[in-house]
This record gives structure tokens, sequence and C-alpha cells, in this order.
């Protein structure tokens, strides 16, 4: 489950999971802050804040060096940069402070964010299982350019892939397409896949005529398959696959450099 379908909006499912997360702990610190007559919706929205820029500059200092030649990017949080670890930190850091300094809301403040945590921490152990046992390369047929049948582990036999779902009317596809060519060619020993979601061979062959970039193993998906199967309802989506098969990541959502970087981390053991 790479996102999830809000009306006509599809999301992430890590960005769903974590609003459901403040929405269980606003909930609770409203009806325990209600019995003991202690407002807190602010603190939490303040905690909930604090985590986002945490996990923001987290993921930004990590990765620093792919954004000095784009500094703007650092504020660009589309590319869904963000470091777990820090935002946790952030908010937990924050969330003592409260509780030290408020004594009054210790009970209603701890609730909340006590529910919050568990009820992120749980869920997103639950599907990161789930993926992590299930996800496998789909033994789909696509076709090239030319129209020959072929599937993603047959372009790639024993090393670790990256499939990007793309479509030329998707302006974040593009933007994103500059980061994956340069990976392409920085990574000969990653094969890079560019399956194309719902247009067919000319429509792509005319859109890669009016662009500068290089794509190597680019494959046309008319009816939307790959999407279908991997649980992914948007695009750009992108999904990293170790030697072995096994799906290591996914990012739904424009990449960066520095968001790709970080996704093709997980290869440096392989």
């Amino acid at each position: 489950m790479l996102s999830v379908n809000l009306g006509p909006l599809s999301l992430p499912a890590g960005y769903v999971l974590l609003l459901l997360a403040f929405i269980v702990a606003l909930i609770v610190g409203l009806l325990v802050g209600r019995r003991d007559d202690r407002p807190i919706a602010g603190t939490i929205a303040d905690i909930f804040l604090v985590a986002m820029i945490s996990a923001r500059i987290g993921f930004v200092l990590m990765y620093f060096e792919h954004y000095q030649d784009d500094l703007w990017g650092i504020i660009d949080i589309r590319d869904g940069g963000f470091d777990v670890l820090s935002g946790v930190t952030g908010a937990f850091v924050l969330s003592v402070y409260l509780l030290w300094r408020r004594p009054a809301n210790r009970r209603a403040l701890g609730f909340a964010v006590a529910s919050g945590f568990m009820t992120w921490g749980a869920i997103t152990a639950t599907v990161s299982l789930i993926e992590t046992q299930a996800n496998k390369v789909p033994d789909e047929l696509f076709a090239n350019l030319d129209g020959a049948s072929t599937t993603l582990g047959q372009i790639s036999p024993d090393k670790p892939m990256v499939v990007n779902l793309w479509a030329s009317w998707c302006p974040p596809c593009i933007r994103e397409m500059p980061a994956l060519a340069a990976a392409q060619k920085q990574h000969p020993d990653i094969a890079f896949i560019f399956v194309n979601q719902g247009e067919d061979a000319e429509t792509i062959r005319q859109f890669m005529a009016h662009t500068d970039l290089e794509l190597n193993n680019t494959l046309t998906d008319t009816a939307g398959n790959l999407g279908r199967i991997t649980g992914s309802h948007g695009l750009p989506t992108t999904l990293f696959y170790d030697a072995n098969g096994r799906q290591v990541d996914a990012h739904m959502g424009e990449l960066s450099k520095a968001t790709l970087a970080r996704s093709l981390s997980h290869f440096s053991s392989d």
C-alpha cells in the first residue's frame, strides 16, 4: 500500500498514517483535557509542527550535499525528504519539556502523546512487515518501445532495480527525470526502468524527442497494471528492489537528488 485515495487526492500512505496518529492524539487529548478542564489541542498541534520541522532539518543535514546547488530545494517539501528519527526526537524533547513546565497538563498531554506515538508506531510496523513479506518484483508482461514483450526481472537479472512509474502529462514526473537520468549514468550496477502508465509507444517517442534526457529501459504499460499491482494510485511512484527481487523502499511523489540518494543507500550493503 503505497498510497491512499481520499476523494480525488492520492496521498502517500506514510503521510496518511502520520495524520491518523495526530488525529488520535488530538481526540485523546480533547477527551482527557475536557475531564481535567485543561484544553491542550494547541499544544498537540505545536508538537506535531515541531516534529515535522525537526524531521525536515535532520534530513537536509544528512543530505546537504545534494541541496548545495539548489538551496531553495531545502524548503521544497514536495520531495518527501523527512528523517523519522529526527522528527521523533524533536517531538519527544518538546513533549518532555512541556510536561515538565506545565504540570497541570501532564495527565492530558501524557495520554495524548502516548496515544499518538503508539498509533503511529503500531500501524507503521504492521504495514512495513506486510510489505516486506509480500512485495516482490511483479511478473507482469510489459512492452518496450519496439513492441517486444518483457518482464522487469528479465531486464536486470541479479541486479538491484529502480522502477519508475511515470507519464508525460505528469509535471512532477518530468521534474524528477533529470535526477533519475543522472543516477542511471552514475550507477551502472543498478538497473533503472521507466514504466510509462497509460500511454502508447508513439506518445512516449514524441515526448522523448522533445527532451534531452537519455532514459534506458523505457517500457509501456497502457493499462496501468503496475500501479494497481503495487498499490500506487498516483504518479510519480518509484520502487526499489534489491538483487534478490525484494522491495526495499518505495517513494510516491517527486524525487529530489537527496531523496533519491537516500533510497539508493538501501543498495549499499548488496
